[in-house]
């Protein structure tokens, strides 16, 4: 018996929840119950904890920072042009709506990264660790779980939109990844598909039957994390918070205003879950990969993503939300300054990220790129200093480190610091 649970590899113990999850409503994971952190914040700053929700936007591929919130003159320069905003800093005209919203965000021009290779350079955005073979690292979402516990009674606290989500959890509890929902426009698309609510329950309750022997013989606590699933899952179906996946609720002008997209969609749905729950969404955005044929892949890409972004942040500020979610835009470096007409080169020395909201300072630029855009002269903000930031915003007590399984302590952002003149 000890052998065969051995033989259980963590892949093989996860595929069994997501099978139960896959067949009875098309979900990934659903959070089981977390630990809720007690200490006092009374000493920190005033931005510690306003951000009650996180909002990532992932640009894939790349973006390019002179190219859009960063522009440069000389040889540098791409085939935008440098345009006013509503704050004191300029962008390219690639982001003519998200200049119009810039009072609103805090501009982050000093990132700096050592990864230049998409998929090391995705996870270590996402978690503020380098991959390695041994271990799995957290994205935000999870540590939000860990220290902070159960955003909702009934929903998930974290959801990633328009991507898998790809074992997000980390060394953390399976239960804590995030529920990935890959259609925004179908949302949780098996309800319907099966019969709908009660069809779904009735199948839900029927596995749960048959896995409990599973569980029984496998007393493992990488299959016990899952054994809240399924209360947590019948918990949804049965609640009215399941109407927070479904944009059919939304105005049909609405929806327009957001764009017509997976991404605009995603952002629209990110603002419905934070609103009735959610403590962190993630909504991905692919390409921006632009090796060749930049001034018309960006003309493809980045009016979708300029419309959903400005539309966002008005959305929240006039719901009187945007003080409460913090809206962060993430990618995984930028491109490089030499510009032959063409493309750009992968750049992960200098590059822009933006904060809004949860606390963020508005209308304000942090750090300086130089003046070819290559390297940072001022004050570098580091992957890990990042993360430490938005986790700050959010009121994790992060200097409070939490035990891998091999016995290493962890903390949010690999013991980096937060930087404090984000916020206001």
């Amino acid at each position: 018996m000890k052998q065969l649970l051995n033989s259980l590899d963590k892949s093989t113990r996860r595929q069994f929840v997501e099978r139960c999850a896959a067949t009875s409503f098309g979900l990934s994971i659903l959070p089981g119950s977390q630990f809720v952190s007690g200490a006092s914040t009374n000493q920190n700053p005033t931005a510690f904890g306003k951000a009650k929700s996180v909002i990532w936007l992932m640009l894939s591929g790349g973006l390019s920072h002179i190219d859009s919130l960063d522009p440069k003159t000389g040889k540098s320069k791409g085939p935008a042009k440098a345009i006013n905003t509503s704050a004191d800093f300029q962008v390219t005209d690639f982001f003519p709506k998200f200049a119009t919203v810039a009072d609103r965000v805090c501009l982050i021009r000093s990132m700096e990264a050592k990864i230049g290779v998409h998929k090391p350079a995705k996870y270590f955005m996402r978690t503020a660790y380098e991959p390695r073979g041994t271990i799995l690292h957290p994205n935000l979402g999870a540590w939000g779980s860990h220290y902070l516990g159960r955003s909702s009674k009934n929903l998930p606290s974290s959801v990633c939109i328009n991507r898998r989500s790809d074992q997000a959890n980390g060394f953390f509890p399976s239960s804590y990844a995030p529920l990935a929902i890959a259609d925004p426009d179908k949302g949780i698309n098996d309800v319907k598909s099966i019969g709908g609510r009660s069809a779904a329950t009735k199948r839900l309750e029927l596995l749960n039957n048959l896995d409990a022997g599973f569980r029984r013989k496998f007393n493992d606590k990488g299959v016990n994390s899952y054994n809240g699933f399924y209360d947590d899952a019948l918990a949804l179906m049965k609640s009215k918070d399941l109407k927070a996946f479904d944009l059919s609720e939304e105005p049909t002008k609405q929806r327009a205003a957001y764009g017509n997209n997976s991404f605009g969609q995603g952002c629209l749905l990110a603002r419905r879950l934070v609103d009735s729950g959610v403590r962190f969404v993630e909504v991905t955005h692919d390409g921006w990969d632009h090796h060749k044929a930049l001034a018309d892949e960006m003309g493809e890409v980045a009016p979708v993503f300029d419309q959903a972004y400005a539309t966002l942040i008005t959305d929240l500020e006039q719901r009187g939300m945007l003080d409460s979610t913090l809206v962060v835009v993430a990618t995984e470096f930028g491109r490089k300054p030499n510009f032959d007409g063409d493309g750009r080169s992968h750049h992960p020395v200098c590059f822009s990220t933006v904060l809004a909201g949860g606390g963020a300072k508005a209308g304000f630029v942090y750090g300086k790129s130089d003046d070819a855009g290559y390297y940072v002269d001022d004050d570098p903000v580091s992957i890990g200093a990042f993360h430490a930031s938005i986790a700050f915003a959010t009121g994790m007590k992060i200097e409070k480190p939490a035990m891998s399984p091999s016995g290493r302590p962890m903390t949010v952002g690999d013991g980096e610091e937060p930087v404090l003149e984000l916020f206001a």
